[in-house]
């Protein structure tokens, strides 16, 4: 499921001051003591971004939930989402050196998370 670029920088930003320097990742109240195990995407989600013309291949991108985003994709379970680590991915396109997206807009995310969800 494709997101707003706005909805993965404020996702990186988050990462980038919190788990990315080794600290916890936090939610409103604590820190997260037991950060994400695995994020599965399922062959549909992959194939979105990879079956557009000129795409050579993804980048993973390495985020945190905010509170807003959590809120914006989970609903009443945005709880359960927010201080986790994310995983967010975008195309590579054919030509690009940067190995960066297309006009910076493209994201995907929605990944099964364990937890909350490790079934």
């Amino acid at each position: 499921m494709k997101i707003s670029k706005e909805d993965f920088e404020q996702m990186k930003a988050k990462y980038d001051q919190e788990i990315k320097k080794g600290k916890a990742g936090k939610d409103k109240n604590k820190d997260i003591d037991d950060q994400t195990n695995w994020i599965s995407y399922s062959k549909e989600d992959i194939m979105e971004a990879l079956g557009q013309e000129g795409v050579t291949g993804i980048k993973f991108h390495f985020t945190e939930y905010t509170e807003e985003v959590a809120k914006k994709y989970y609903g009443s379970d945005s709880d359960k989402y927010v201080g986790r680590l994310g995983l967010v991915f975008s195309p590579i396109y054919s030509g690009d050196s940067r190995m960066a997206t297309q006009n910076g807009d493209e994201y995907f995310d929605r990944g099964q998370m364990c937890p909350p969800k490790c079934e």
